[in-house]
C-alpha cells in the first residue's frame, strides 16, 4: 500500500457494494500493524511462514497466538495460511484461529467447482 488514504477510500467504496477484505500475509513483508490498525478489513491472514512449524517451534506458536489475539480484539477474523498437516491444524484449533488454508484441509480447485459446491451446499 503506497497511499493509505486512497486504500481506505477504495475499501470504503467497495464495502458499500458488499465486498469483504482480508489483510494478506500478515506479519511478513509489507503487511504491518499500521495497515491492521487503519484499514477496515474483515480478515487477517496469518502468513504461512509462522504457521508451517507452529506445532514444533515455540516462537512461531507465540507469534501466531499474538496475531490471532490482536486480530480478535479488533473484531477481525483470522485465517492461517499453509496448513499442511493435522498437527498444524490441531494447534490452530486450540488457538481458536477462525479459518485455515492449505493442503491439509483441501487441495486447490477451479473457481467454477467451488461455485457449484456452494450452490449445492446452499440447497441442502
Amino acid at each position: 500500500v503506497t497511499n493509505l488514504n486512497a486504500a481506505k477510500h477504495f475499501i470504503s467504496t467497495l464495502r458499500e457494494l458488499g465486498c469483504s477484505f482480508a489483510l494478506d500475509d500478515f506479519g511478513a513483508g509489507m503487511s504491518s500493524f499500521t495497515y491492521l490498525k487503519n484499514l477496515d478489513v474483515d480478515y487477517v491472514k496469518i502468513d504461512g511462514s509462522f504457521v508451517r512449524n507452529i506445532a514444533h517451534d515455540p516462537i512461531d506458536h507465540a507469534t501466531v497466538t499474538a496475531i490471532n489475539n490482536i486480530a480478535h480484539s479488533m473484531g477481525k477474523q483470522t485465517v492461517a495460511e499453509f496448513v499442511v498437516d493435522s498437527a498444524t491444524s490441531d494447534v490452530l484449533k486450540e488457538l481458536r484461529v477462525d479459518f485455515g488454508q492449505g493442503f491439509a484441509l483441501d487441495k486447490p480447485k477451479p473457481l467454477a467447482h467451488r461455485v457449484q459446491w456452494r450452490v449445492k451446499l446452499a440447497s441442502v
